[in-house]
């Protein structure tokens, strides 16, 4: 099978919004991922950021996985890390080393901007032992809380 990595830039919107069905299909969340699209000046916008990274997979030239990521500037040294916030394939294109393919790019592109390192967090549910799989492949696995916390609350309480 033949995949294309390409860097999604603000000149490609079509990637970016077929990405986001690709995501809201994989993570079966419509609500959030196309629910209610983005602008195509806010897409431009983020895409044309210097913080911000997406990468499509590509097979003859259909959008079949991606990941988006972030890249952080650290403050206790002068140095960044790259925080990937979303990557799927779809379902017909699993466990055929496109999420490889995807993360070493982002492993170009990471050294390219002089991160130090990249991360990732994953659920521990049964939906995501697949991508625990992949990312212990590729990385030292360090247990962590992850916590959300709600910024309707303060609102609430003005």
């Amino acid at each position: 099978m033949t995949i294309a990595i390409r860097q999604i830039d603000q000149h490609n919107i079509e990637l970016m919004n077929a990405l986001m069905t690709v995501f809201s299909e994989a993570f079966s969340d419509a609500a959030t991922y196309t629910g209610k699209r983005p602008s195509t000046d806010y897409l431009k916008t983020l895409l044309s950021s210097d913080y911000f990274i997406a990468l499509a997979a590509l097979k003859d030239e259909r959008v079949i996985g991606g990941l988006t990521a972030y890249e952080l500037k650290k403050y206790e040294q002068e140095r960044n890390e790259i925080y990937i916030y979303d990557l799927a394939i779809s379902a017909w294109h699993r466990r055929k080393g496109v999420a490889t393919a995807l993360i070493e790019e982002l492993k170009i592109i990471a050294s390219a901007r002089g991160a130090y390192d990249i991360f990732v967090q994953a659920d521990t549910g049964e939906e995501d032992k697949p991508a625990i799989s992949l990312y212990t492949k590729l990385g030292k696995r360090e247990d962590v809380l992850h916590f959300d916390i709600d910024v309707d609350d303060a609102n609430a309480k003005q």
